[in-house]
């Protein structure tokens, strides 16, 4: 694999961490600026909102730029972002700086998604694409600890200042290694670039549709376990607090597992991949549901969901890019804006749930939405004369 795809994976893994360590952040947050727990969980919504727009406004808006320009452009103004998040005494400033840096993020995420997919060979396009997304994985594991462990030594402005430094540091990088030619292709392709009508005419694809709407449906389900998972352990299953920090790193743990699997299988054996893992993540879900009073459960179900949902949202990632090969600059966009509607919806649901079931709730919408994504699929697969679903 190139230098370049581990180095746009340090910068994934600060972003990432910046997503998620925030709701470690928030009461540090709420008590120094003097809001409400409420209005401090506003950040985490300014974060995905940001992440929903920026992907397609950053892609459209950069893609007759050298992808060297728009990733250097967007890590610049997230570094930018978090300093200026670090400095400031204004609950206000702070939120603007999140949904900025969210736009800077999803910019990078989805023109880096492209690009990993053109600097390999088409046969090794998932391999690549999942150690750009190995980066967020490793962020569930060691940088969201890091980050909460900074903000409880030395406040929730360290955590921001460390990601910063890091994505600086990542921004030299890509300046140095990301290739300097726009074509879109895999060096040896002299096609021309598409113009954006002609990308955004992919969307009707029905293949592409298909896997984006997937996307969204199991990462939905994922981020709605994993955002109330604190509440799952403690209150559901009688643990100790103390041991949350473990139960998450066990989930990041298999959710790197998973897209390091599935790197190396969906490129060949994406169907049989998702023909397996889909209804065994379902099998999963509904397991841990059933069992949510269970602390054995917590144990062996997070890693193992971790890592089914990973493969199974990283393999829908792979061939949602592999169905968007029309859409060079903008597939990306198309992937990221996917993921994270389900990361916007899933929580949503996962949080409504808490009020009318329980500390299963969130564990009970994950089932949902999964047993819709496998549903779909069997549809779609029968309504395809016989096909096998791909």
């Amino acid at each position: 694999m190139p230098v370049l795809l581990y180095v746009l994976a340090v910068a994934v893994f600060a972003q990432g961490t910046s997503e998620f360590v925030l709701a470690g952040l928030v009461p540090g947050i709420s008590a120094d600026l003097g809001v409400s727990l409420a209005e401090a969980g506003y950040l985490t919504s300014g974060f995905a909102v940001g992440m929903v727009v920026g992907a397609p406004l950053t892609a459209a808006v950069g893609r007759r730029l050298a992808p060297r320009w728009t990733l250097s452009a967007c890590l610049a103004v997230f570094v930018l972002a978090h300093v200026s998040g670090a400095l400031t005494d204004s609950f206000g400033v702070l939120l603007g700086t999140r949904f900025v840096a969210a736009l800077a993020n999803a910019g990078f995420l989805a023109v880096a998604l492209s690009t990993a997919t053109r600097v390999v060979p088409a046969g090794r396009r998932a391999r690549a694409l999942s150690v750009l997304l190995g980066g967020t994985t490793l962020a569930l594991i060691a940088g969201v600890p890091a980050g909460a462990l900074l903000g409880e030594l030395w406040g929730w402005r360290s955590a921001l200042w460390a990601i910063a430094g890091l994505s600086a540091a990542a921004l030299v990088a890509v300046g140095r290694l990301t290739p300097p030619r726009t074509s879109t292709d895999h060096p040896g392709s002299a096609r021309p670039r598409l113009d954006l009508r002609a990308e955004l005419r992919t969307l009707r694809s029905p293949d592409l549709l298909r896997h984006l709407g997937l996307g969204a449906l199991v990462n939905g389900a994922t981020f709605c376990a994993f955002t109330y998972l604190a509440v799952t352990v403690t209150d559901g299953a009688g643990l100790v607090p103390s041991l949350v920090p473990l139960v998450l790193a066990l989930f990041g743990l298999g959710a790197f597992a998973g897209v390091s699997v599935a790197g190396r299988l969906a490129d060949t054996r994406g169907r049989l991949l998702l023909d397996v893992a889909g209804p065994a993540l379902l099998a999963g879900w509904i397991a841990w549901a059933a069992l949510a009073d269970s602390p054995a459960a917590v144990w062996v179900l997070a890693p193992v969901q971790g890592a089914l949902s990973f493969a199974v949202g990283s393999t829908l990632i792979a061939r949602s890019m592999a169905a968007a090969q029309g859409a060079p600059t903008m597939g990306g966009a198309f992937s990221t804006v996917a993921l994270n509607l389900g990361a916007l919806l899933g929580p949503v649901l996962g949080g409504a749930s808490l009020g009318t079931a329980g500390t299963a709730g969130p564990l009970i919408v994950s089932t949902a939405l999964v047993a819709v994504a496998v549903g779909l699929r069997l549809v779609t697969a029968r309504r395809r004369s016989g096909a096998p679903a791909r």
